[in-house]
């Protein structure tokens, strides 16, 4: 098999072709767990795909459906491992779900989970928290990407944790200038202006430090507050000399951490003329421009490092 999936064979067909790269599973399962164990209510709000890979030739060329384990099940596996495993971290809930897969699956040899974490926020009753009633908390949204290849001494567990959909913004402490200019370049140099995105990283972590174990919630949360202050406290120059101080925040808090990436649209703010209306504009008025827009995308990676294997393998939005 090669990484990027089953390379098949040729089917029979004589037609001098063969199945190339090739995964199927179960794409955005809304799986969401309430703990009510206690008069106190918790909720995990789960959308959780899953894929499988491996030598599954006859499915494609014959329509033998005898090695493949449908979709639905994969479904409904989600749902019953939320009961049955409970769910705590997500990369832990997405490596039983994958492991699960691999030896339901004998035809398969590499699994993918992908799981995202809505987060919900109790609602305040005179000061204090509501024990069962709950709003959406924030735009950001927890993910991981878990994938799984081999069985037994053969296996090799690669994660990945990130944010996605995390907007944030500076006022002042950011410059754009001393770029390479053409005849078709009318962009001013500044050295002060609004930096702005939406955010998207995936960090990947020590395979070694995944069969030794990681405190997964503990490990997100300094992650994103050592990003956060890098944000707020790196001079820019561009873009993306902040998303390099940003991985290097992450590199030097976490261990475990080997590899972080970004993708980063830039959300253009352009100062409003307003000298016709007889009114100076200081930096203090913007138009907010949707698109087009700058997009950065950069990888910033623990020197000797271990190989990623498949952990990127159909990750989007990645360089």
């Amino acid at each position: 098999m090669s990484s990027t999936g089953s390379t098949g064979g040729t089917g029979g067909t004589g037609s001098g072709v063969h199945l190339g790269a090739n995964q199927y599973g179960k794409a955005e399962n809304r799986v969401v767990r309430v703990l009510r164990d206690t008069p106190r209510h918790e909720v995990r709000d789960l959308t959780v795909s899953t894929s499988l890979r491996g030598d599954f030739t006859a499915a494609h060329t014959t329509g033998d459906q005898a090695d493949v384990l449908p979709t639905d099940t994969q479904k409904n596996t989600a749902f019953a491992f939320a009961k049955e495993k409970g769910v705590g971290a997500i990369e832990d809930y997405a490596l039983t779900l994958a492991d699960h897969f691999l030896e339901a699956t004998p035809a398969a040899t590499g699994a993918r989970i992908e799981v995202l974490e809505h987060t919900w926020a109790r609602l305040e009753v005179d000061g204090a928290g509501h024990d069962h009633a709950f709003a959406r908390a924030g735009s950001d949204v927890r993910t991981t990407v878990v994938t799984v290849d081999g069985r037994g001494q053969d296996r090799v567990a690669q994660v990945l944790s990130g944010i996605s959909d995390l907007v944030v913004m500076k006022t002042t402490g950011s410059a754009f200038r001393g770029f390479l200019k053409d005849r078709y370049t009318t962009l001013p140099e500044t050295d002060d202006r609004i930096l702005a995105t939406s955010l998207v990283t995936r960090w990947r972590h020590d395979p070694a430090a995944v069969v030794a174990g990681v405190d997964w919630d503990a490990s997100n949360a300094e992650a994103r507050r050592v990003m956060l202050e890098a944000f707020a406290t790196t001079h820019s120059e561009a873009l993306q000399q902040t998303l390099y101080a940003m991985g290097e925040a992450v590199l030097a808090a976490r261990d475990e951490v080997v590899e972080v990436r970004f993708s980063a649209p830039n959300k253009h703010h352009f100062l409003v003329d307003l000298a016709p209306f007889g009114l100076e504009n200081p930096g203090e008025v913007f138009i907010a421009a949707d698109r087009p827009y700058g997009l950065i995308e950069a990888s910033v990676v623990r020197d000797g490092a271990p190989g990623p294997g498949n952990a990127w393998l159909a990750v989007p939005g990645f360089c």
